[in-house]
């Protein structure tokens, strides 16, 4: 059988798309190309360009490939454009789901996986977070993805669908075979911003917020390796395959850093500085996230193979400098 993945040639969809080809996986992709790119992806892989809110292209991917997994990345994820546009969100990141839910029902898939946030918390009093914390997002990107955790949650218990809620913490590094890696010129992830401006293609990086009830001032986030998160997925495919009941898992690693702790990683990796600038809070941000790790390590038995900041960081700029390398090659190809 196949696996459809959505938004399977963009930053976390295709280090998926690329773990399961490497295990022997059938693989079929659906994406529209807006933040995603072609070559991410393996040779031979399928590539469907068009939007999960399409019922009738998903409708025919599923009979055609003979899907009985799908795994849903496409999405909006961006949270200070949440706040200025929720009705984007809304669209793309809840209506569009729904609509592929129900693709997914009425075509027989038997497991789903869904890629959701640590952003349905929202500013937690207490951290680290389990999975039972109470779910108080305060954007609407964090909204737009308990919406459709709630639909899942719904859907399971009226049609049988099976699935797997995986809230990712903050996704970071590349590819070690830097195969793919986070390839958006404008993403805003601070490492992704904190390596180009080391690397001289910004020309300074902004702090947002440093009155945050933190030790330096500046939030914490838990950061994870994008090739454990695939890895995390991977073994909730095989929980779902293996009989086990629909669940929800934080991914993360239980321990946090703050924005200007990561920076300093960034500078001694790449050894040299780089200009900082400090602005105001940016809204929907909470002061400190940290994942409670304890259910996906007991129920799936997922271990992190890349845990540690500096080498998160090391990746991250390796694959930079591969983009960079190849952005003349790249220039002559589209003369």
């Amino acid at each position: 059988m196949t696996i459809l993945v959505t938004g399977g040639a963009g930053y976390i969809g295709s280090h998926m798309v690329h773990a399961l080809v490497d295990a022997g996986e059938r693989v079929v992709v659906l994406d529209d190309l807006s933040t995603g790119f072609r070559q991410a992806l393996p040779p031979g892989v399928p590539l469907y360009v068009g939007q999960t809110g399409d019922q009738g292209l998903v409708a025919a991917i599923i009979a055609a490939c003979g899907v009985d997994a799908v795994i849903h990345f496409a999405a909006s994820i961006v949270v200070p454009d949440s706040v200025r546009d929720p009705l984007s969100y809304y669209r793309n990141n809840t209506a569009n789901s729904r609509a592929l839910i129900e693709a997914a029902v009425k075509g027989g898939v038997r497991c789903f996986i869904f890629s959701s946030t640590a952003a349905v918390y929202g500013n937690p009093a207490q951290v680290p977070v389990d999975e039972d914390t109470p779910t108080v997002p305060i954007s609407p990107y964090g909204m737009s993805k308990l919406m459709t955790e709630i639909m899942l949650h719904d859907v399971g218990i009226a049609h049988g669908l099976r699935y797997v809620i995986l809230r990712y913490f903050n996704v970071a590094g590349a590819d070690p075979q830097l195969r793919t890696g986070q390839s958006t010129p404008a993403a805003t992830h601070l490492i992704k911003v904190a390596v180009q401006t080391a690397l001289g293609l910004r020309p300074h990086l902004e702090v947002f917020g440093t009155d945050y009830p933190t030790p330096d001032g500046t939030c914490i986030r838990d950061y994870i390796h994008v090739t454990d998160l695939a890895r995390a997925h991977s073994a909730a495919l095989a929980h779902l395959r293996g009989g086990r009941p629909s669940a929800t898992f934080n991914c993360g690693y239980g321990r946090g850093y703050s924005v200007l702790e990561v920076i300093e990683a960034v500078k001694r990796a790449a050894k040299r500085d780089f200009a900082v600038r400090y602005a105001a809070r940016r809204p929907g941000d909470p002061a400190t996230i940290v994942a409670g790790v304890a259910r996906i390590r007991a129920q799936l038995h997922w271990t992190a193979a890349f845990d540690r900041l500096d080498t998160i960081v090391a990746h991250a700029l390796a694959w930079e400098g591969k983009l960079l390398a190849s952005q003349p090659a790249a220039r002559e190809q589209r003369a």
